[in-house]
Formats: structure tokens, sequence, C-alpha cells
């Protein structure tokens, strides 16, 4: 059985503009593989429209990797290309899986402007026509002066375009869809039609886009090196346009293209129809039970904990589903606010890490904390990652005999010394359960190596013992022995 894979986000919104995330991500390597991190999710590595105080979503030029002065820096946010490439190799050295964040929805900061004949539809749905067609001013052109056709000589102009949101010539601001263009046919739904989110639009019905984005993916991997992709505001793009790249892709490379996608929407129903028109060529975050966790987090105590994973990714379609607590967009500020609050993150955690489906993802603000907004660490974050690479193995059992209880015991397994635990949830009241870690445990001791419950459980002869834990918390019962393990390191 392989070692449970473990994702890691390695950023947050609000970091210092230092260009000091390259160099910090190849320090930390071979720590954050001891903690058992196997894939690591990297923040957008080339040049934005603000130049080094750009998180990476306002797309300018991907092949400027932080190489040449550009929108007023050489680096990006988070280092130099060298840098980058550097901290690349220092992941793939600790044996780690690298992915790459890309943006293919837009480009924002054009070089220059052209007048471009548009119309413009409605907001709020852009099936409704407001306006017909007329002259507009907007920035279209990107040349990048700075690259000088360095790795590409490709220019962008209008004609690669559906539309923007900007005519620079009246400074008015709508949605604006070019002559002659259309936008992607299947797309998410919300306001009529979703293909357009901002800055300028690719047209992804264009063969010369279609050419430039793969020339550029073979470019990308074969210049980095990265394992695979987040693919960023993946409903907003043509349903199957993926499904062509990372094929290519794989062919191109001959192995296959590791990628998880986001696709931001609770319906659960609006991500299996992705699933099924991409052909199953990606992973997805399962938004769906983010949300119930930091509606839970919240005080709605309606939402059944024994029923928590119906109608997510993570209950119908575990082998495509990437679980995660909270991410870069979730942060306070964010436009898509959802923090989860902190009392209920180790809980969370406890439930995507420690069970036996999707795959995981740690997001940096929970591991090292948000300073700048006095968010500390989550408590115990570190020790639920040694139980999932050493521990969290063998068969699972289930407990969901009431609503705000959640028990779970993974039975272990040969192949990983010491493994098998028990795990006791609780959202609202103090949780009691009888369950069973089998035979193999007869008579041995069980302590909470969370600290939040003091007394231990003894096993009878067919492995089956009384757990508790307290309201509002979580407790991962281990054998005794694991048990002074964890605590020794802890204090180490």
């Amino acid at each position: 059985m392989a070692d449970n894979q473990t994702m890691m986000q390695y950023f947050e919104w609000y970091l210092p503009s230092d260009q000091l995330l390259w160099k910090e991500v190849a320090c930390q390597a071979k720590s954050l593989a001891e903690h058992g991190i196997t894939t690591m999710w990297l923040p957008p590595a080339y040049k934005g429209t603000k130049g080094k105080q750009d998180v990476g979503y306002g797309v300018y030029d991907t092949y400027d990797l932080g190489e040449f002065n550009q929108k007023g820096s050489v680096g990006t946010k988070y280092g130099t290309k060298e840098e980058y490439l550097a901290a690349i190799r220092a992941l793939h050295e600790q044996g780690m899986t690298v992915l790459g964040d890309i943006v293919f929805n837009h480009r924002i900061g054009a070089d220059e402007a052209e007048d471009v004949i548009a119309a413009k539809y409605s907001l709020f749905d852009r099936t409704e026509l407001e306006e017909e067609e007329k002259k507009i001013s907007a920035w279209t052109k990107y040349t990048f002066p700075g690259r000088n056709g360095k790795y590409s000589d490709f220019t962008w102009n209008w004609t690669h375009f559906d539309g923007t949101d900007y005519d620079a010539k009246t400074g008015e601001r709508g949605i604006f869809q070019f002559h002659g263009k259309k936008w992607d046919s299947d797309v998410d739904p919300q306001y009529g039609n979703y293909d357009y989110l901002m800055g300028t639009d690719l047209d992804m019905d264009n063969p010369v886009v279609i050419e430039e984005l793969l020339n550029w993916g073979k470019w990308y991997i074969e210049t980095t090196g990265v394992d695979g992709f987040r693919l960023d505001a993946v409903k907003h793009i043509q349903f199957d346009y993926f499904t062509g790249w990372l094929s290519a892709l794989s062919k191109y490379f001959h192995r296959d293209i590791f990628a998880v996608g986001e696709y931001w929407s609770s319906d659960i129903e609006a991500l299996l129809y992705y699933i099924e028109k991409s052909q199953e060529c990606m992973r997805l975050f399962d938004v769906p039970l983010h949300d119930k966790m930091n509606a839970i987090s919240r005080g709605n105590h309606s939402i059944d904990m024994s029923k928590l994973f119906e109608d997510t990714l993570t209950g119908i379609r575990p082998d495509l589903s990437v679980t995660f607590v909270d991410n870069h967009d979730t942060q306070y500020g964010q436009a898509l606010e959802s923090w989860v609050e902190s009392w209920f993150k180790p809980i969370a955690y406890s439930i995507i890490l420690l069970q036996d489906k999707g795959l995981p993802c740690i997001f940096y603000g929970d591991y090292y904390g948000v300073p700048c907004q006095h968010i500390a660490p989550v408590q115990g974050l570190k020790t639920l990652l040694r139980l999932r690479k050493c521990y969290a193995y063998g068969q699972q059992t289930d407990y969901t005999d009431t609503p705000h209880v959640l028990g779970f015991t993974r039975a272990g397994d040969d192949e990983h010394p010491n493994s098998g635990l028990a795990v006791l949830l609780s959202d609202l009241v103090d949780g009691e359960q009888k369950m069973t870690m089998g035979s193999r445990f007869a008579g041995k001791t069980f302590r909470d190596c969370l600290h939040h419950r003091m007394e231990p459980v003894i096993l009878d002869k067919t492995g089956t013992g009384v757990f508790h834990c307290t309201s509002g918390s979580v407790s991962v019962w281990v054998e005794q022995s694991v048990y002074e393990i964890l605590t020794l390191e802890k204090e180490c």
C-alpha cells in the first residue's frame, strides 16, 4: 500500500511582497517532507500586472518567471526565475511532486490599446444585450517589450480575446463582447453565461490561442520541471478545453500530467457535470465540503455531522476529490471569503487528513498562521500530519449514530508499524461512542494524542472500547506506545 499522499498550498494572499517565498520553500522542503507533504502547490510564478505586488492572478506575461524588468520589477512577488527553479529542485530532492498554478482565463495589463467594435451585455445576464455594437478602445495588445521576444515572439491582440470590461476611450465599464466573437458555450450558467470573469477574456475557440497555450505548456514544463498543475477558474473556460490540453501534454511528455481544477461552486451537480464534460481529466477541489465546514464553524448546527459527506465530491467521487479547509480565496477580505473559524479547524483537518477519502490539501495560512490578520497556526496540525503519514492506514469504519458526533476508526496494516487509530469529534455536544479497532488491538491501551481527553481507553478482547470527545473538539486515540512517541516529539 502506498503511503498517504498530502498536498500543501504554499502561499496565502497577504504574504509580504519581499520576494523571498521561493527561497523559503527551498529551505523548508526537508522539514515539510518529514511532516508528510508529498505534493506542493506553488503560487503563479509568472509576471502579473502589478509586478512584485501581484499575487499572480493578474496575468501579464507567462514567459516571464521573474527574469525581465517588466511591470516595475524583475522578480515576481515570490522571487526570481532562478530562485523558482531552485525551489522546484529542492522539493524534487525531497521526493515531492510540484504543481504550477496557471491562469488561462484572462490577461491583464496590456501594453497598448486597440480600437475594437464591441457590444455591451448585462453585468448580471451575459446573454442580455444592453447596447448595440460601437467602437471602443480596449487594452488588448500585449507585446512584452521588456522580454523582447525571448522564448516566444507571440504577441496578443484583440482577435485572441472574446471581450473586456473597460472602454479606455470613455472610461465606461461594462461587459463588452468583441465583434464576431461569442462567449464559450459550455461554461458555468451563472449570469446566463459565466465565460467572462475579468480583464481581457481569452477566446478558447480561436485555433491560434489553442496552439499558443499548448506551446507555452510545453515550454513551461521543459523549463521548470513541474509535474502538474493547479488550474484556476475552470468554470469560466470551455468545459472540454483542458481535456485536450492535458492530453496533448501527456502525449508529448510520455507521462500523465496531474491536475486539480478550481471550480468554485457548492452545487455538487455542477462539479459532477464538469467532471463528465471534461472526461475526468483532473481532480476538483471539494467546495461543497468546505462550505459545510465553514457553516458549521459559524454556528449552523442544523448540518448533520453524521451526514457530512452527503452531496460532496468526496462522498460521491473521492478518487477525483481534493479536500481543503481554507485557501487564499477564502481568507478574510477576499472575494470568496468563507474562512473556517479557528475552533473548528482542528476538527476539519482531522476529517480530511485521517479519513481514507480524497486527497487533502493543507493551507499555508493554517500551517504558519496569517500574521497580518493576527491568525495563529492551527493547533495540532503538525500532529495530524504526522498521524496521516505514519498511522492513518487500514480499513475505515464509520460511526454516525448521532447528528453532532462523528466517529471513525482506521484498523492499521502490516506495512506501517503501530498504525491504526480512532477518531471522535463533535461540533456541539460531548461525545461518547463505542468503536472497534479489531482483535489485533485486544487489551491495548489507547490515549488521546491531542490531549483533549486525559483518561485512557482499554480495549476488550475484540478490540472494542468506549471513546469520548469534548464538545467542539476532536480526540484522536492511538495505542499507548504511539502516544508516548508523539508526546516526546511535541516536547522536543
